[in-house]
């Protein structure tokens, strides 16, 4: 078997993998639902219980379509970063995302410790923390986008959205320190982030960003395969390196900043996905690992969603626990057996 039907077939795997884990998270949870009854539910059909209905198609289809979403963009967007930097250690939050999120959630939510509580009864709407979310995100992306735009050196970019997550953490710990207990708690949750409890129309919105974000992803295939070869050899063969990193560092902020908004920050996808797929598909060629790494990151998050719902029980843990547990030994393993580390 030739290197592109091998390829194929895997990739062919790997979707089926995504549909029938899909259904499988759909079926289980504290009342495991028969696989036609999900059918049902979905194509409006007759089903042996109303509730059933309304299980599936209220919390957990869109849960199931949030973990596909959250799990292939942050994986995709950590694949844009490791290949940009060149870095096997980068990933989706490495521009400082993350952090510019997460002051935004922490303005709202501790800021009337600070701030007072006129302040903090402005953001009693049920968006307020996407928002704050989406801001938070948006100030660090157009900070790091007016230093692209000035520096030549890729690195710098780097060192300077670690300074930027450096700064803001910094902001949340003051701020942390003078919040009250349940204000503090209330942060805590939110940072162990959760795929449950969106509304259609937010799902709907996140996949509008998801959607956008991979469509730049994909259309820079061609210039991603070029950039492993060096910058110096990039610009060589004619590619305009601050239009492709703008790109580039554009399809992350999309993926990784409407991700973190809705679900909360998701630890551990972004970075290792992209390094589970080269130890499965030894391959550099990037017309192959996007589309696998989509494909992975959705499964792997799906998989850690089955069990962070603990089926047959009410508990949920968090889910950003659950990544990290379940992905860490994995990709160990991984490393370990093949004894070499692709990149």
């Amino acid at each position: 078997m030739n290197h592109s039907k091998k390829y194929f077939l895997l990739l062919s795997l790997l979707f089926l993998a995504v549909v029938l884990l899909v259904l499988l998270n759909v079926g289980l949870g504290s009342v495991t639902i028969p696989l036609k009854d999900i059918f049902a539910s979905i194509f409006n059909a007759d089903v042996s219980r109303e509730t059933y209905r309304y299980i599936v198609l209220e919390y957990r289809l869109p849960k199931a379509i949030t973990a596909v979403i959250t799990g292939s963009g942050l994986a995709i967007s950590g694949l844009l970063m490791q290949t940009l930097f060149r870095n096997p250690l980068a990933g989706p939050y490495v521009l400082g995302l993350s952090s510019g999120a997460s002051l935004g959630v922490a303005i709202v939510i501790m800021g009337a410790s600070i701030f007072g509580g006129a302040f903090v009864s402005l953001f009693l709407s049920k968006w307020s923390l996407v928002i704050a979310s989406s801001l938070g995100s948006l100030l660090v992306l157009i900070a790091v986008m007016l230093a692209s735009v000035r520096l030549r050196d890729t690195m710098a970019i780097l060192i300077i959205g670690l300074m930027f997550a450096s700064l803001t953490a910094a902001v949340v710990s003051v701020l942390s320190y003078f919040s009250p207990a349940a204000q503090l708690q209330q942060y805590v949750f939110w940072s162990f982030g959760s795929l449950g409890n969106l509304s259609w129309e937010e799902v709907s919105i996140m996949a509008i960003f998801w959607f956008v974000g991979i469509l730049i992803a994909i259309s820079c295939i061609k210039n991603l395969n070029t950039l492993l070869l060096g910058e110096q050899y990039a610009r060589t063969l004619g590619m305009s390196i601050q239009k492709n990193r703008f790109k580039i560092i554009l399809a992350t902020s999309l993926l990784a900043g409407s991700i973190t908004a809705f679900v909360g920050p998701i630890a551990f996808v972004g970075l290792a996905v992209p390094h589970l797929i080269r130890q499965i598909m030894p391959v550099n060629n990037h017309s192959i690992l996007v589309p696998a790494v989509i494909l992975g990151g959705a499964a792997l998050m799906l998989i850690c969603d089955i069990a962070a719902q603990m089926p047959g029980n009410e508990f949920t843990l968090p889910i950003n626990a659950i990544t990290s547990l379940i992905g860490a030994p994995v990709v160990i393993w991984l490393l370990v057996r093949k004894r070499r580390f692709l990149f």
